[in-house]
């Protein structure tokens, strides 16, 4: 049984109801921590809740609403202060990109891309800033991406999102080192989850062939030659989350099984 170091602390996680996000909290919540997730699929949202409350009574809270819009990214913060009392840790895992060939997306797609990652986690961290300024303790993570180190295929659009999410950590990280704030971000490569592979399996044989081919281009990239688990991402957020990492700030955190090194 892992000990409780988070017992006491207030997380809010968005992007709750997705698969990592879901994996982020539940490993939060085995060590202790209160939990507020926020995701815009409700219905998803409601049943992540009810999985992680079953042996968590009244510790799993969560509010529903799109957090690329900045009213809705405030009204989960100011609720999980509200409701909670403080607010300790947040967790940017909001996201999700478009991911195609670059002359094949559209304005549409490049604003979601840009929408779900960038601006979710800026509307998401401004609004918690003053709550953590304020209380002189805070750990800002923010899910970035390996392919803003790698250059991998298909994801230029979805790099320029993610690439402002890592560039926005570690700007902040400065801003705030002497205010008990540490900004850091945890950046996964290709990790692997029931959803996706279903997704997989149900796509029509020419498009699974696609993507045979583009997550075996993937695969190539890493030396450990396999994809990361949930848990692998959720173990780095909770170390860079937890009040040991104290003096780690502004760092990005691969966890990418050797896909790029430094």
């Amino acid at each position: 049984m892992r000990a409780e170091r988070f017992t006491g602390r207030v997380a809010v996680v968005t992007g709750g109801a997705s698969p990592i996000g879901f994996g982020i909290a539940a490993r939060l919540a085995d060590e202790g921590a209160t939990l507020v997730l926020g995701d815009v699929d409700t219905d998803r949202l409601r049943t992540a809740a009810v999985e992680l409350a079953s042996d968590r009574q009244g510790r799993i809270r969560t509010v529903s609403g799109d957090l690329s819009e900045r009213a809705d990214a405030e009204r989960l913060i100011a609720t999980a202060a509200e409701t909670a009392g403080r607010l300790d840790i947040l967790v940017n895992c909001a996201g999700g990109g478009v991911i195609l060939p670059t002359p094949e997306h559209t304005e549409d797609t490049v604003r979601a891309t840009i929408d779900r990652n960038l601006w979710t986690t800026l509307h998401c961290t401004l609004a918690v800033l003053p709550i953590m300024s304020g209380a002189g303790y805070g750990r800002i993570v923010n899910i970035g991406a390996e392919s803003v180190r790698n250059g991998l295929y298909r994801h230029a659009v979805y790099n320029a999102a993610k690439g402002g999410v890592h560039a926005f950590a570690t700007g902040l990280a400065r801003e705030y080192a002497e205010r008990g704030i540490t900004v850091n971000t945890v950046a996964p490569a290709w990790i692997s989850t029931p959803e996706a592979d279903a997704r997989i399996v149900a796509a029509p044989e020419a498009e699974r062939r696609d993507m045979a081919e583009f997550f075996a281009q993937i695969r190539s990239t890493i030396p450990m030659g396999r994809p990361g688990t949930v848990a692998e991402v959720a173990a780095a957020v909770a170390f860079v989350a937890a009040e040991e990492a104290s003096y780690v700030t502004g760092q990005t955190i691969s966890v990418n099984g050797g896909s790029s090194m430094l």
